[in-house]
């Protein structure tokens, strides 16, 4: 008679799959990360190259970076816009070729050849970029000298810092305290501990956008399957209100300096002439929100809106149980008058508020019934 395993058993095979799952997808992270840094420093290796090889070529660097950025986001698609094709010059002036052929000639036997052609296979410089690309990201754009790039780079590798404890290493100014400290070797020790908000999931890593971009793959998911499914019901609820709002994005991503934002819904509203920024929360309103809310208005106005529009207006909605809101954001607008059309015309914020609520009763009564 067979004996069906028992808990502890199972508990065990289940726990050991688990990390094995775990680890087996940082890995992959690990290797797409290694070929993506060695790719960005190689990147800007040529781009420098070309801008040196004579000064009517460096007088028009900025519209060289500009037509790449163009013809490779047409091939290949997001990743290579001009800011970050600007960043991976900076990464390669950080490292520059003589400081990878001395690294590359302490590891290998060819270095001889790598400081005579200058030439590098990717499989090589994989060899010397050991951290994760979005720590470069932080290291290059955060450092105020070669000096405190090079001590977070040290410490980063020593440590195995998350992208998370970096980040708050160079906030909380590790650098310049270890820097003040009279035993600099014991403020090594314990300042550089991680801490538990440090940890950063296997799944985070794979969703990390800089990851998906250097893929070419899609990001659009939310924090929640309700979420998610408000979003999309609120998209066709406002498509169905008439034919004003023309559809442009869901989860629209942007990048402000080192972070990465989403906004739920953009939508292009043809009698206003402007873009309608929409974001759904589903806790309670707060301030952040809305100062959340004005830094997207704010990006809008700069990158999104094209000459002759009216400037954007945003629209926040709050889910929470019992305590549906919807606000507009029309404080930064030029004049009053501007303001008063606008929320004559957009869709009333009490029956937007209503309807919210309606859509969130629904999908919890059809998940209590799926149970």
């Amino acid at each position: 008679m067979n004996k069906s395993p028992s808990h502890r058993d199972y508990g065990q095979l289940l726990g050991g799959l688990t990390a094995l799952l775990e680890e087996a997808r940082r890995s992959t992270v690990r290797a797409v990360n290694r070929v993506m840094t060695a790719t960005y420093w190689e990147f800007g290796h040529r781009i420098v190259d070309f801008e040196q090889r004579g000064e009517e070529r460096a007088g028009y660097g900025e519209q060289v970076l500009a037509r790449l950025s163009k013809d490779l986001t047409g091939r290949f698609g997001r990743g290579f816009s001009r800011h970050n094709l600007q960043f991976m010059r900076q990464f390669y002036l950080a490292f520059p070729k003589e400081k990878i052929c001395e690294t590359l000639s302490s590891k290998s036997t060819d270095g001889i050849r790598h400081r005579l052609t200058g030439k590098f296979f990717l499989s090589e410089l994989m060899t010397v970029f050991p951290l994760p690309w979005s720590h470069y990201v932080h290291l290059i754009s955060r450092s105020r000298s070669p000096e405190v790039l090079n001590f977070y780079h040290t410490e980063a590798l020593r440590g195995g810092w998350s992208v998370r404890q970096l980040d708050r290493q160079i906030a909380s100014q590790f650098y310049e305290r270890t820097a003040l400290s009279k035993d600099k070797a014991l403020m090594l020790r314990k300042g550089g501990a991680a801490k538990p908000e440090d940890d950063v999931t296997a799944d985070e890593e794979i969703r990390d956008p800089l990851v998906l971009e250097f893929l070419n793959l899609k990001d659009e998911y939310s924090e929640s399957d309700l979420e998610e499914a408000l979003i999309l019901h609120l998209e066709t609820f406002l498509m169905e209100l008439g034919g004003d709002f023309a559809f442009i994005g869901r989860q629209q991503r942007l990048r402000l300096d080192n972070e990465w934002y989403r906004v739920d819904l953009v939508f292009f509203h043809r009698r206003l002439r402007c873009l309608v920024i929409i974001d759904l929360k589903v806790g309670k309103f707060t301030h952040a929100d809305a100062g959340q809310m004005h830094l997207y208005l704010n990006y809008a106005r700069e990158h999104w809106v094209r000459p002759g529009e009216n400037p954007p207006v945003g629209l926040i909605l709050c889910a929470e149980k019992g305590d549906d809101v919807a606000h507009y954001a029309l404080e930064n607008l030029p004049s009053k008058v501007l303001a008063r059309e606008y929320r004559l015309t957009l869709p009333n914020e009490k029956e937007l508020a209503r309807e919210l609520s309606r859509t969130r009763a629904l999908l919890e009564r059809r998940a209590g019934r799926e149970k």
